[in-house]
């Protein structure tokens, strides 16, 4: 029996993080138990565990995903802690020893604000050299530098984290960070350096090209420097007058435009240090992830394009810089510039707008390993000029920069461009997680759209461990939205961009939080957010009630189906879901998940509230969009989506509206129309309502639009739009065309779910329970998954043998339970780890056509036949163009009917079938019963992508 994974707050041992009342969690593996019978969590001052300030003594309720400290934290305290569990079979364990650290929490501050007596312009490093007296037993710094900081201990680099103080809404709060430099002192003389860079605070940032300066005109730095000596004294360096400053060879930073570093710059010049005024009130102890370096590659291709230049390929769209090994001469300057895609074999990057993203470096003559510390870039591809020889691989590395998530979920298939897709997803995941969930990293944009980061939001909980990073987002979400009376900005931070109030782009207040403590089961992200999500359906009903109370979200401005195919202007970008349908279907979702997080917090009467108003909401709905006899009056993918996605459909009339969905689908051609608000829901409503066939057919689709267009274009990352790159290779456009947009990305969910079944349950969060539920189709030959949850690690599997039997592996966690749903299934055809289910002991009931196991932590490997068969053969109702693909189908359609090569492609996308009697094909009964038998014989197979 081993635990493993010990987190605070879904951190490992964080250090300097606000973690309020601490929330410990751990997972338990390598047992044949399957409960925990009990558990103790001991809390010490010391590693040794001989100072102990809590013991929760032996318990049956602790919850291993979320257990609350009652304990009274002191400042700048590391407290160790260290779980035994006790399981069902008599077995028992003790956890090693994990670890956080408070900050300074409410104590004063021994430092002041200070700012270089330098032009504001000038890129300055902040200087400090102090006596240490004696041997340490520990040192912290605790800073805060504005914009971006970097800090060094005697030329060494204080941690290992990057674009520090992070990205937030400075006008509301400030993060300071602190560090163990215990190692990075000396007895003796030492010297403390902070580099300062713009970043958002003082740099060009924002919408349309942003703006300077947005928050504050000067650098700034709060530092607190606390040495404790092993004798028991301490002592505080703090910044004051007495820091001394100087000109940085970094002459230029910004997040849009990149970096100039003069490696020859040699002012050695000190000036003077001034106090800012930038105050204490905003300061808070850290809620961000730090940003690291996550991976490091080598680029796949030197490339020598036909205009003559050098370009690095790095074989993926990426996200960071390159790092660079420099044996220039004096004087002379690299360029490295940054882009996604190549035109015509030549580097390319039109579609970043205004942002130059690139790094110059003047060489010093020495050999010098060089990187930017103040800019990021999203790439591919970088044009390298004015180096010196010939540019080998071996020179550079891509280093790949993230906030730093654990990754907890993957999923293989039998299709090689679907397993790409899923990739891509995770790449897209990547890109835009860097401290906040940006909308694309290249372009001079790079904000936290709250649209994108809701649509994402579960995907990315299944990826990673997003607890913290969603917690921290969530956060300055509130601190925007309760300066604007509970409108939620359409960015955080929202910058210059103070607009907002968009449905499904403000519902990132309710769906985020919500979604967030389904996957972890943490109450916490719900305390802390309710206020916000209560305010975002306040701010909507009272919009509502300002515009006669019909119970409707009628009015404001709407980004309605962004980016669909549908609408009636193709250069509008809004789709053609009417706006007000898809804001009201919003209103009674997020009033229903308000009521939904009250619930889960035990305050009854405001969920009953909330449920009232979303039933009122969904009242009018149907009685303004929906026929007495259950049509929808709006016939877009999306609406039909919404519509049974958010429970808007009376019941008795869901298999009307799901079967109007097909057929719009069908006059679709049976390809996805839909943008940012249908397409994360699609795939889902059409598995749970009878059509997994099509959103199998969806995913597959290889032609425009489709998720794999984009894939057999070779990209590497998930577009903005469904034609970001024309099937010609050329760009579609350049005003808004992202190449890595994590929000169609969200198919990955589906994936999750529906491919491979993996569900929470809402009444058990954080995968206490589980329903595992795959829906497979013949189209793929199996599907692995696995996700590591908050209380341990599931996995499931499906394969479609050659004979047709279908083969379900599945693992369930120590201490959880979940319930298998067998699809195609009879009850007593089923074999159970090489048993029959029957005799196997478990609870097992058919209901419909799936058969419902109920099992508890293990492994169960089931067989059987399915009632219908998985092994397809063509036939006549499959569209022309489809029997025309295969060589065997090919010929048999020849043989009978040459003239379908004359056929017009319009035609194609019918069955054979529908044209029976059609003057062209002149096709009878006779001669389609022949050909279907002869079709019949001809076994579908499975597709390898």
């Amino acid at each position: 029996m081993r635990i493993s994974k010990l987190k605070t707050n879904r951190i490992v041992n964080p250090l300097g993080f606000d973690v309020g009342q601490p929330r410990l969690s751990y997972v338990v593996t390598d047992t044949t138990a399957a409960k925990q019978a009990a558990a103790q969590i001991v809390v010490s001052k010391d590693e040794t565990f001989e100072e102990i300030v809590y013991d929760s003594g032996k318990s049956d309720c602790i919850a291993n995903f979320a257990f609350e400290l009652s304990l009274k934290l002191s400042p700048r305290t590391r407290y160790y802690w260290r779980v035994t569990v006790w399981a069902d079979n008599g077995d028992t364990a003790t956890s090693e020893a994990a670890w956080f650290e408070t900050a300074k929490l409410d104590e004063q501050w021994n430092a002041q604000w200070i700012t270089p007596a330098l032009d504001p312009d000038i890129h300055p490093v902040l200087i400090k050299e102090f006596h240490v007296e004696q041997d340490i037993k520990s040192a912290r710094a605790y800073v805060c530098g504005l914009g971006l900081y970097e800090m060094e201990l005697n030329g060494r680099k204080a941690g290992d984290e990057y674009l520090a103080p992070n990205f937030n809404a400075y006008d509301k709060w400030l993060q300071y960070q602190t560090y163990d430099i215990t190692d990075l002192l000396t007895v003796g003389d030492n010297k403390v350096e902070v580099a300062l860079g713009n970043g958002l605070y003082k740099g060009r940032f924002g919408f349309n090209g942003g703006e300077d300066n947005y928050y504050g005109d000067r650098f700034s730095l709060l530092c607190e420097i606390v040495i404790h000596y092993t004798d028991g004294s301490t002592v505080f360096i703090g910044t004051d007058r007495s820091w001394q400053s100087r000109k940085s060879a970094i002459l230029a930073s910004g997040l849009y435009d990149g970096e100039v570093l003069d490696g020859t710059f040699a002012d050695a010049s000190l000036y003077e240090t001034m106090l800012a005024e930038v105050g204490y009130s905003r300061l808070k102890a850290r809620l961000s992830l730090p940003v690291v370096m996550k991976e490091r590659r080598k680029p796949v291709e030197v490339i020598r394009t036909p205009a003559g230049e050098t370009v690095l390929d790095l074989g993926q769209n990426m996200v960071g810089w390159i790092e660079f090994q420099s044996h220039a001469p004096r004087g002379a300057e690299i360029v490295l510039q940054y882009g996604e895609l190549l035109q015509d074999g030549n580097f390319y990057r039109d579609n970043l707008r205004t942002a130059l993203a690139e790094f110059r470096y003047i060489s010093d003559g020495s050999h010098a390993v060089v990187r930017p510390r103040f800019t990021f870039f999203g790439f591919r591809y970088v044009k390298v000029s004015g180096w010196h020889g010939d540019a080998k691989v071996d020179d550079f590395t891509g280093c790949v920069l993230y906030s730093d998530m654990e990754t907890t979920g993957h999923i293989e298939t039998s299709h090689s461009l679907v397993n790409r897709l899923f990739t891509n997803a995770m790449w897209g995941q990547k890109g835009n997680f860097l401290d906040v969930p940006t909308d694309c990293p290249q372009r001079d944009e790079r904000m936290g759209w709250t649209g994108d980061a809701q649509v994402f939001a579960s995907t990315a909980s299944y990826n990673m461990d997003t607890y913290a990073f969603f917690a921290k987002y969530s956060y300055d979400l509130w601190q925007e939205q309760a300066a604007a009376n509970g409108c939620v900005p359409m960015v955080v931070p929202s910058f210059n961009l103070h607009e907002g109030g968009s449905s499904a782009w403000g519902d990132a207040a309710t769906v985020i939080p919500w979604t967030v403590y389904v996957q972890y089961g943490d109450k916490a992200i719900l305390k802390q957010q309710l206020d916000s999500m209560k305010a975002w359906v306040d701010y909507i009903k009272r919009a509502d009630d300002e515009s006669g109370g019909k119970r409707l979200w009628t009015v404001g401005f709407h980004f309605g189906d962004w980016l669909a195919l549908d609408g009636d202007d193709p250069n509008a970008p809004m789709g053609g879901t009417d706006r007000a349908f898809i804001a009201s279907s919003y209103y009674c979702y997020s009033s229903a998940l308000v009521a939904k997080a009250a619930r889960a917090l035990g305050q009854d009467a405001m969920a009953e509230q909330y449920d009232r108003l979303s039933n009122e909401i969904k009242t009018a709905i149907r009685n303004e969009y929906f026929t007495n006899t259950g049509r929808l009056a709006l016939q877009t993918q999306t609406a039909y989506v919404l519509a049974l996605f958010m429970d808007l459909v009376p019941d008795t009339y869901r298999d009307r509206i799901a079967s109007d969905l097909r057929e719009r689908l069908k006059r679709d051609n049976n390809h996805l129309k839909t943008g940012f608000v249908g397409t994360p829901y699609l795939c889902r409503v059409l598995s749970d309502n009878g059509c997994n066939d099509l959103a199998y057919t969806l995913l597959l689709n290889k032609d425009y639009p489709s998720w794999l267009y984009a894939v057999t274009m070779g990209a590497t990352t998930i577009w903005e739009r469904w034609n970001s790159v024309l099937p010609d290779g050329r760009i579609s456009g350049t005003d808004m065309n992202s190449l890595n947009h994590y929000a169609y990305g969200s198919i990955a969910e589906w994936m999750y779910r529906t491919m491979a079944g993996i569900n929470p349950v809402e009444s058990k969060p954080g995968f206490q329970e589980a329903r595992l539920a795959p829906k497979p189709d013949y189209r793929l030959k199996y599907v692995k998954a696995y996700l590591e949850s908050a209380v341990g690690r599931y996995e499931s599997e499906w394969e479609l043998q050659e004979d047709g039997k279908l083969t379900f592996r599945f693992l369930i966690p120590f201490h959880a339970t979940a319930t298998i749903e067998l699809p195609d299934a009879l009850l007593n055809s089923i074999t159970m780890n090489g048993m029959e289910l029957s005799e196997a002991g478990f609870r097992a009931t058919q209901q419909g056509e799936t058969v419902h196991v109920d099992v508890n932590s293990g492994t169960y490997v089931f067989e059987y036949m399915p009632a219908v068969s998985y092994i397809k053969y063509y036939n006549v109702d499959m569209p022309i163009k489809d029997l025309m693909k295969q060589e065997e189908t090919h010929s048999a359609l020849s043989e009978y009917l040459p003239q379908l090569l004359q056929l017009p492609s319009m035609l194609t996308q019918e069955s054979l079938k529908a044209h029976l009697h059609k003057p062209f094909l002149k096709l009878t009964v006779e001669a389609l019963d022949e050909i279907d038998a002869k079709l019949n014989k001809i076994r579908i197979h499975v597709e390898q992508g």
